[in-house]
This record gives C-alpha cells, sequence and structure tokens, in this order.
C-alpha cells in the first residue's frame, strides 16, 4: 500500500511560478498531467479528500492562478481562462474516477468479507400452529365423533331446491329477498344456513340420526363460522 504522506508530497508535481502570466499551456498541461499521476497513486478514500484539497482547494495553485485572472487584459483572460478550465476538469475528473475505483473496491473486499456459503443446510423457520377457533373446531367435532355422532359437510353453492324447496321456504318468504342472498343465476345461490346439509345427510341415511353440521357462511366481506347441532 502507498504510503499516505509520499502520495499527499506535492513535490512531484513540477515546480511552477506563482504568477499566471509567466506561465504557459505546456507547463500547465504538464502540471495536469503530474496530477493525474499523483492522483492515481492513491489507494483510500481518506487520501484521495485529502489530495483533492491540496489540488483544488482555496489554497491550491490553481485557484492562486484563477484569482489573477481578474488582472489580466481581455485577450489574456480568453488564453489563460480556457488552460486553466482545461486543467481543472482534468483534474477533477482524475479525481471522480479515482473515488468511484476506490468505492467499487471497498465494496467488493466488502461482499468478499462478508459472503456467504448457499451450500450451508437452512436454518429453518419456526412452524406456527392452527388458530384457537380452529383448534376449538376440531375439538368439538372429535367430542361428537366419540359420543357417536358424524360430521356432515356439503357445498358451499346450493341449489334453490335444497337450500328453500325441501325445507319448505315459500318463494315470498323474506329470506329469498335478494338482499339476504347472494344468488349466481335462478337456481342456485350461496348456502344461506347449515340445514341443507341435513336434507342432503337424511337423502342418504334411511335411519333416524343426530348430525352436527358446520358451514362457512359468508356475510359481505366477513367470513363466520357457524355450528349448530340438531336432532332430528
Amino acid at each position: 500500500m502507498t504510503n499516505p504522506a509520499a502520495t499527499n508530497d506535492l513535490s512531484a508535481l513540477p515546480t511552477l511560478s506563482s504568477e499566471l502570466n509567466e506561465l504557459n499551456e505546456a507547463q500547465l498541461t504538464e502540471f495536469a498531467s503530474a496530477a493525474e499521476a499523483l492522483i492515481l497513486q492513491v489507494t483510500d478514500a481518506r487520501t484521495l479528500q485529502d489530495l483533492r484539497v491540496q489540488l483544488t482547494g482555496k489554497k491550491s495553485p490553481l485557484t492562486g492562478w484563477s484569482k489573477q485572472m481578474g488582472k489580466l487584459d481581455a485577450d489574456d483572460k480568453k488564453t489563460y481562462g480556457g488552460w486553466l478550465h482545461q486543467v481543472r476538469s482534468r483534474i477533477q475528473q482524475a479525481l471522480t474516477d479515482q473515488q468511484q475505483q476506490l468505492e467499487v473496491a471497498a465494496l467488493n473486499a466488502k461482499l468478499e468479507a462478508e459472503s456467504i456459503d448457499i451450500t450451508l443446510p437452512a436454518r429453518g423457520g419456526q412452524k406456527g400452529h392452527l388458530h384457537p377457533v380452529t383448534m376449538i373446531t376440531q375439538r368439538m367435532q372429535q367430542y361428537f365423533i366419540q359420543a357417536g355422532f358424524n360430521v356432515a359437510t356439503g357445498p358451499e353453492v346450493e341449489s334453490d331446491y335444497y337450500n328453500f324447496e325441501a325445507l319448505n321456504i315459500p318463494s315470498h318468504h323474506p329470506a329469498r329477498a335478494m338482499h339476504d342472498t347472494f344468488y349466481f343465476d335462478a337456481h342456485y345461490l350461496l348456502r344461506t344456513h347449515t340445514s341443507p346439509v341435513q336434507i342432503r345427510t337424511m337423502e342418504k341415511m334411511s335411519r333416524r340420526f343426530a348430525s352436527f353440521a358446520q358451514a362457512v357462511f359468508i356475510v359481505t366481506t366477513q367470513t363466520k363460522l357457524i355450528r349448530r347441532c340438531s336432532i332430528s
């Protein structure tokens, strides 16, 4: 690694007059080239910032020459102004490029030091658990199953027959109103209660039975679990 003290030593730059009108284009070009070579030797951001101040700061030779522009006549201002602008542009561009290279090098070094072996086994996540309502529902089902019940289920999209007609609900009943029932067409709708499950179950079983039916009943945007225990 380059010694920062040596890097910031401006003695590597050509010795030029402090008077702007005593300089020529070749001398200023040589100064810019020497400054670029000095910048390329920098290996850390802090040293680069110090060098930036020494080359373009308030006390730098470049700033001292620029302050003398006001004393020159119109023709010399145009000539020396162009030279100084070119020197300053080259130095600032070299500083910017070197800073970008140092940032990239620092990032690569950090990534290499913090690299992760993706072939290692995953740590794994903690498994969740059932919702308390689900847990209670399952416990209730197990209780009734052990007592001799069966858990009956049915479609959530039900026909008009099973939802209303088989339960002797007439066509003029308020439950059939559009604002109380979600219809798909004239014959199918979202099941509005659990009784259709009992109808379907009774059609399959001829003997007397006790049933425990559960359904998901959708009301606007809320989902509720409705449970009914009936003896028939």
